[in-house]
Parts: structure tokens; C-alpha cells; sequence
């Protein structure tokens, strides 16, 4: 069984389109789309478990109660959309989980780093998310890029300890759950969803995942809301680099996602511990 996890952030949150915007263009767009990503999902009977951006909950608390009505789960990634080994973040970390856990109702017991920026800079989290009494972060890819990584990382679910981010800590809490790679070109590189989903071939993807499966590893997958809902993606003028980044391919996301959730099986991180008895313990 795989793991999927939804990103869910407006077209103005990712860190390449944040750099270039001011505040006076923002306006909410994606939040239109959650009818179309649930109709989705309920087609492929698939559950996920939704990161949600929480100033978009704060805008629309309603799309909380209609996510968890169709037996998905919500987790945490900030409130806005915030690198964790920028500004400072961690003096505000835990007042953000506070406000998260106040417009959830607690409901939140997993968390993802925006653009994968949990490092040796922002170790400190993990710290604060068992103060927090949470689970799991799936904000470790065991794959170096230019913006992300940690390449020395398992690539199975483990332990994760603010001290010990690359390899399993017996006494850890948290459960660290590593996004997909594979090989490629003789490099380890990310496998799990977004750009790598539109632009590596899509065989790469469909490989990596029957061998995750024959291996008997999750497959931990991701999304972005506004890569399934692409009609609500604004194009922003972006170096050429940064505009292939995001926007390359936008348009095979929603086929490609139709083909794996048709193939292969998919649920949310709540679903997939619960059902492993290796991990239920930490619920």
C-alpha cells in the first residue's frame, strides 16, 4: 500500500512564485478546485491526507469539515507556506501549530515542510512536533537537489529525532515517512510526485512504485492542489529555469494521477498506520 499526500496550497504560495509577487496580487484561486480533487478521489475510492496551508482554513474554515466528511485527513504545512531554515521560523513554529490545532480541532497529527526544508538547520522541529503530540513528518527526501534533500536518509518509513535526521533513532517519536526515488541516469533522484511526475517519463514513476511494492516499502507520493486543478493556476512571468519548474507539463498531471490511483493502491498517512501494527502504537 502507498501513501498519498496532497499539498494543499494557493497558486501564490510555492517558493518560486513567492519571490516575485507582492502582497496586493494574492487573491485565492485553487480553493475552487476541492470539489474537483474530492470528485477525484472518490472516483478512484482513494484517500489522502490533505497538507493544508493554514491561512487557507482561515479564509474558508468550511473546506475543513468537507474534507474530513469524505474520510480524508488533514495535516499541517504552516500557515503560510514558510521554508523552515528561513527568518528566523522557529520562533514562530510553535505558535503556528497552536493556531493550526485551533482551526482543527486538533485534528492535525502529521506535518510536511514546505519545499522539503526540513535539514540540519530546521532539525529543531521535530522537537516541537512531539511537544505538539504528533505522529509523523513526511518531509524527508533521501535524494539531493538543488533546493532540497538528504540523500544519506532511509528510504523506508522510521524514527526521526531532531539529533538523527538521516537514520533511524530507536527512541524517536516521530515517525518520518521519505518521499519515493529511484535511479535515474545513474543518480539518485525524487520519484514521488510533482515536478519529477511531469517531467521525468512517466515509466520511471510506474518502475519505482511496483519495486517499492515488491520491496514492501510505501510509496509515499505528493501532490499539489494547484497541479490537479491547473484552470486555477495563474501564469506568472518567471525566469525560464523557474517557469519550467512550475509549470512544465501541468497539463498530463491529472491523466498521470488517473493512471496510478487506477494501478496502484493509494491511502492517507492516518489510514496507513492505523492498518500497520508496527506504527499504530504512536496513534
Amino acid at each position: 500500500m502507498n501513501i498519498l499526500g496532497i499539498d494543499f496550497e494557493e497558486w501564490f504560495h510555492p517558493e518560486l512564485i513567492q519571490s516575485v509577487l507582492t502582497n496586493e496580487k494574492k487573491s485565492f484561486k485553487i480553493v475552487n478546485g476541492l470539489d474537483k480533487i474530492l470528485t477525484f478521489l472518490e472516483k478512484h475510492e482513494t484517500y489522502a491526507t490533505f497538507f493544508m496551508v493554514g491561512e487557507i482554513l482561515q479564509k474558508f474554515p468550511e473546506i475543513l469539515d468537507k474534507i474530513l466528511d469524505h474520510g480524508h485527513e488533514i495535516g499541517f504545512h504552516t500557515m503560510y507556506h514558510s521554508r523552515l531554515d528561513f527568518n528566523n521560523f522557529q520562533e514562530t513554529f510553535s505558535k503556528e501549530l497552536d493556531d493550526f490545532a485551533i482551526l482543527t480541532n486538533n485534528k492535525s497529527k502529521g506535518f510536511r515542510a514546505p519545499t522539503f526544508s526540513l535539514n540540519q538547520k530546521s532539525s529543531y522541529i521535530i522537537d516541537i512536533l512531539e511537544q505538539h503530540d504528533y505522529v509523523y513528518d513526511s518531509s524527508i527526501v533521501p535524494a539531493k537537489t538543488s533546493m532540497y534533500g538528504i540523500p544519506n536518509a532511509p528510504k523506508h518509513p522510521y524514527k526521526i529525532a531532531s539529533d538523527f535526521l538521516d537514520y533511524d533513532d530507536p527512541k524517536g517519536k516521530i515517525i518520518e515517512f521519505p518521499l519515493m526515488v529511484t535511479n535515474f541516469l545513474g543518480k539518485v533522484v525524487p520519484v514521488g510526485g510533482g515536478f519529477y511526475l511531469r517531467t521525468l517519463p512517466f515509466s520511471t514513476t510506474k518502475n519505482a512504485l511496483k519495486r517499492y511494492d515488491k520491496e514492501n516499502i510505501p510509496g509515499v507520493f505528493y501532490i499539489h492542489s494547484w497541479e490537479l486543478t491547473p484552470e486555477y493556476m495563474p501564469k506568472i512571468k518567471l525566469s525560464v529555469k523557474n517557469n519550467f519548474i512550475t509549470y512544465h507539463n501541468l497539463d498530463k498531471v491529472i491523466g498521470r494521477m488517473d493512471y496510478l490511483l487506477s494501478n496502484f493502491q493509494f491511502t492517507s498517512f492516518e489510514r496507513f498506520i492505523q492498518n500497520n501494527s508496527k506504527f499504530n502504537s504512536n496513534i
